[in-house]
């Protein structure tokens, strides 16, 4: 998957740009490990109440909804290998998933601007 580098505050996030449906379906599953500051950016075709699981994805994780301006609308928690669904507060365009416990952290919450969305040339598919 390519990549992109992305901002949040002083924080800096190398993202796996996750933006065709097969990348999507496919997200953090069967990864054992994640290094700090690395992730995985869902860009989804439409803005809408996306929905995210843990089925077959071995990290716990944190997600970070968006909407198409990068800023953040929810995040939620995430554990290994469950089915719940954990969904964005309202419409969402985006999904970034981090290590458990990255945004709280770093105190990072709603209304949050994640920086270097504006700058993605991704073709979503």
């Amino acid at each position: 998957m390519p990549q992109a580098e992305l901002t949040i505050g002083m924080y800096r996030i190398v993202a796996e740009v996750a933006a065709t449906q097969e990348d999507r379906m496919r997200g953090l599953m069967q990864r054992k490990s994640m290094p700090p500051s690395r992730g995985m950016l869902f860009v989804f075709t439409e803005q809408q109440r996306h929905c995210m699981w843990m089925k077959n994805t071995l990290l716990p994780l944190s997600v970070a909804f968006m909407d198409e301006s990068g800023r953040i609308l929810n995040v939620e928690d995430m554990q290994p290998q469950t089915e719940d669904s954990h969904c964005a507060a309202r419409p969402a365009r985006f999904a970034l998933e981090m290590n458990l416990g990255w945004f709280r952290e770093k105190g990072l919450s709603a209304g949050t601007k994640v920086g270097g969305i504006d700058r993605l040339a991704v073709q979503v598919r």
